[in-house]
């Protein structure tokens, strides 16, 4: 519930941020960057990491504390950056430690509860990020409206209702985590190994059991560097969009990356790195499948993360001509219903979240999921047809039953397939389909603003819906060994 104050004041007001600070609306994805590059290096990091951990505070927990230390000073410093690359920056850090806190927690609830249980825990985990969230993205509005601190503020500054919302969110983010650390114990190594004792799966061995093809190694990453300064090349040559070279970059380091893996299993050298990319290559199938419906899903979800505060202040509050003596007034006042409109989808996720496992039981875990991302993608891409913003609550709603399944189907299905020793590896990995797809998002969407949808950024909100029901059609074809729960 903590995090997701950190999470949600993120997604609800960093646009925001950036705006106020002087950045135009087709430049925000490229700095949105930060959030999904942190989280790509962050996570299978962490997640290595805390499966090899067992000390005094636990497997997981370590790793809760450090995330939490971080995040909160950020979410202090954030809403007083000076500058707008000051602010960039500290996306950059405020994410990436959220990330430290995240990625463990999701792995715990796989070590915490048997299979059986795990689709109801990770809605239970659904009904508390609803909760924070709900609360957190709602903060300026309720600090306007309740308190009366103010929603407004000179040029080039943040009003006060967003700096404390901020500032709150730090306090109650360190306090949330420091109660679960104190409260929760972890099952010790040993107590895990007793519970998996039928599991025989060549993943979950360490790394001494590896084995790799160095040449399909070398191969495939000589293809991705070349590919990669191919795509490099043209950007340049051609004056594309500089935010392509998140991806003419990303490719080929990856590719590079392969190289050095292959080279240190070759001269024996098994860590972190080798073990980490042949975790990548050598996922269970279905987690392969849920790789594909996690892509359009999140590239659905990040085109709302970054455009709903442009979409909504623009189509349904008229703040346009930024000469006008009305448009800062227009502007916040848009730009605090947005914080309702995200508290609204999560409050759904949370009031639904315990009634997906018993319509689970009936329909199956896919057909469930599958319904919600078809709801959600209509709801998405329904802000274009409604005109009065109050009845923008009606698209939320679609889009948190959809935020509900994805909360809580995906990782129970995961769970299921993977082995108890590389849990928190493979949460980490599986974040990776949750990053790139954002990091695609950061590199077209601004273009896609620009050229085909003419500086009006609600059309980006219609292509996360499609994306959103491709995701459900996917969903469709994705195969599960069966389970108790």
């Amino acid at each position: 519930m903590g995090i997701q104050f950190g999470f949600a004041l993120q997604n609800a007001n960093v646009s925001r941020i950036f705006e106020t600070l002087g950045a135009e609306v087709d430049k925000i994805p490229i700095l949105w960057v930060a959030a999904p590059v942190s989280g790509l290096i962050v996570q299978p990091i962490i997640g290595h990491m805390s499966d090899k951990t067992w000390n005094r505070l636990g497997r997981r927990k370590p790793y809760f504390l450090t995330g939490a230390i971080l995040a909160s000073l950020a979410l202090l410093i954030m809403p007083n950056s000076p500058f707008l690359w000051f602010a960039a920056g500290m996306l950059w850090i405020m994410d990436a430690s959220i990330n430290i806190s995240m990625e463990p927690f999701r792995a715990f609830v796989g070590d915490m509860l048997p299979e059986e249980q795990r689709t109801q825990g990770f809605a239970m985990q659904t009904f508390f990020i609803g909760v924070g969230s709900v609360i957190a993205s709602a903060l300026p509005w309720l600090l306007t409206n309740w308190l009366h601190i103010a929603n407004e503020a000179p040029d080039g500054e943040l009003p006060p209702s967003v700096i404390w919302s901020f500032a709150i969110g730090g306090v109650v983010f360190i306090i949330t985590v420091l109660w679960t650390i104190i409260s929760t114990k972890e099952y010790s190594p040993e107590e895990q190994e007793s519970f998996h004792v039928h599991e025989n799966d060549p993943a979950a061995r360490e790394g001494s059991e590896i084995r790799l093809n160095t040449k399909e190694y070398y191969m495939e990453g000589l293809i991705l560097v070349l590919a990669g300064l191919i795509f490099t090349f043209f950007i340049g040559k051609y004056d594309w969009d500089k935010e392509l070279y998140i991806l003419s970059i990303g490719v080929p380091v990856y590719g590079i990356i392969q190289w050095v893996s292959a080279l240190r299993f070759k001269n024996g050298k098994i860590g972190g790195m080798v073990e980490i990319i042949y975790d990548l290559k050598n996922m269970p199938k279905t987690m392969k499948q849920l790789a594909v419906v996690q892509f359009f899903t999140w590239f659905a979800l990040f085109s709302m993360f970054i455009y709903s505060t442009s979409a909504v202040t623009v189509f349904h509050f008229g703040a346009v001509d930024k000469t006008e003596d009305t448009y800062k007034a227009l502007y916040n006042e848009g730009a605090n219903w947005v914080g309702i409109l995200m508290g609204v989808y999560n409050a759904v996720a949370a009031l639904i979240a315990f009634l997906l496992p018993r319509l689970a039981k009936v329909t199956g875990r896919i057909i469930m999921h599958v319904i919600c991302l078809l709801i959600g993608g209509v709801g998405l891409a329904s802000m274009y047809l409604i005109t009065d913003p109050t009845w923008l609550i009606l698209s939320m709603t679609g889009v948190g039953i959809a935020w509900a399944g994805i909360l809580t189907f995906p990782y129970a299905i995961l769970t299921s397939v993977i082995p108890h020793r590389k849990m928190g590896i493979y949460m980490g990995i599986f974040n990776f389909f949750i990053v790139i797809p954002q990091i695609i998002a950061t590199s077209i969407l601004g273009l896609m603003v620009r050229t085909i949808f003419h500086g009006q950024a609600i059309y980006t909100l219609v292509a996360g819906g499609v994306s959103m029901v491709i995701a459900a059609i996917i969903m469709g074809f994705v195969k599960e060994k069966s389970h108790k729960g």
